[in-house]
């Protein structure tokens, strides 16, 4: 503002022949964040990341090694469980069903057990000097007493132990044919070279 009163004042009508330039001030522009990502300066190229499996250590390899060991262990063992469970089963039930009889039991259910022990000691008692009339005898007159106060589960029980009884001998007898027989062709074989044996040279003197 000096400058140019003292210019208007050195040369009056100077300001009237410059030219200026008056920039107008335009609205406020919103100020709007930018991510880093979008400045040229920041841009990194995507990188493409590749996973490798780590290396095994000595531990790890153990570990491995005894688990395929112990595999066909695992295997016998899960079979082995898989075929007693059923009985286990079996056994537990008759376990609770016995209970619960014995918990609630019929007014001459006593009586008949001591008649049914009563048995088996004149059993024992009659089977003294010979350990098979030790067996025979005291298991005879129980199931005897037993199916006189009991006749239908001593008919099943019967039935059960005769079936049992005929799969056991079918399987003993298909087990000791499967044993005799690699002896029986054996045996056929060595018949038929004797005898071949023997043949040729009666075939040879003609």
């Amino acid at each position: 503002q000096v400058s140019l009163r003292k210019l208007e004042s050195a040369m009056p009508g100077a300001l009237n022949l410059m030219s200026f330039t008056v920039f107008a001030a335009g609205e406020d522009e919103p100020n709007v964040p930018l991510n880093r990502e979008d400045l040229s300066l920041y841009t990194s190229p995507q990188q493409k990341f590749r996973y490798v499996e780590p290396e095994a250590g000595q531990l790890e390899q153990s570990v491995a090694t005894l688990r395929k060991a112990a595999e066909p262990y695992a295997q016998w063992c899960q079979g082995a469980f898989g075929k007693i469970k059923p009985k286990v089963q079996r056994v537990i039930q008759f376990g609770n069903d016995t209970y619960a009889y014995l918990k609630d039991p019929p007014k001459d259910f006593y009586p008949r057990a001591g008649v049914i022990g009563a048995a088996g000691v004149l059993g024992l008692f009659l089977g003294r000097g010979s350990r098979i009339k030790k067996l025979i005898y005291p298991a005879g007159l129980v199931t005897v007493s037993a199916s006189m106060y009991y006749p239908e589960r001593a008919a099943a029980i019967a039935k059960s132990t005769g079936e049992s009884v005929y799969d056991w001998a079918l399987q003993s007898y298909v087990n000791i044919d499967k044993i005799l027989k690699p002896e029986k062709k054996a045996e056929e074989k060595a018949e038929r070279k004797a005898e071949e044996s023997s043949g040729a040279p009666g075939q040879a003197k003609p």
